[in-house]
This record gives structure tokens, sequence and C-alpha cells, in this order.
């Protein structure tokens, strides 16, 4: 599975567990998850590759879903897994 695939899995994660998505040209960074107003919200960087943005997303979904109770293909399993260690 490619690293796009991982982002487009990694973003339904996020929206059904109500995260605000927000596309915004943020410098290629990546983006990075917050809370806004109190809604959980993740600024997706349009200038970001797919790898960093599948990273961030990565880290605000071990922050937001309980992904040991839900069903996640085994390769976005997998890249969520090497993340965990970057999550603090």
């Amino acid at each position: 599975m490619d690293e796009q695939r991982i982002l487009e899995e990694l973003l339904g994660l996020l929206g059904a567990g109500n995260v605000k998505i927000r596309r915004e040209p943020l410098g290629g960074g990546g983006g990075g998850f917050c809370t806004v107003k109190g809604e959980p919200t993740l600024f997706l960087d349009t200038e970001a590759s797919a790898g960093e943005s599948a990273a961030v997303c990565a880290e605000a979904v071990l922050k937001t879903v309980d992904i040991d109770s839900i069903y996640i293909r085994p390769e976005v399993r997998l890249f969520l897994e090497s993340r965990s260690r970057h999550v603090t």
C-alpha cells in the first residue's frame, strides 16, 4: 500500500472520529493536530508530501482513535504502530 492510500485511510479514521480536517498551505511541514474552540482539528499541509502528511495523521489518530476497538487494514495498522513511539 503506497503512502497516498495510507494517508486516505488515516483521514477516513480521523473523519469517523469527528476530527475536523483543515487543508491549508503551511510550507511543506505536514501540518499538525490541535484543539480549536474545543474541537479536535487536524491542519493538513497541502504543500507536504503524502508521507509527511500520513505521519502527521498517524499521530492524530493515535491521540484520538481507540485503534484496538476497530478494524484497520493491516498495512495501515503497521504504519500506525511504527509511528506510535513518536507520539507523546
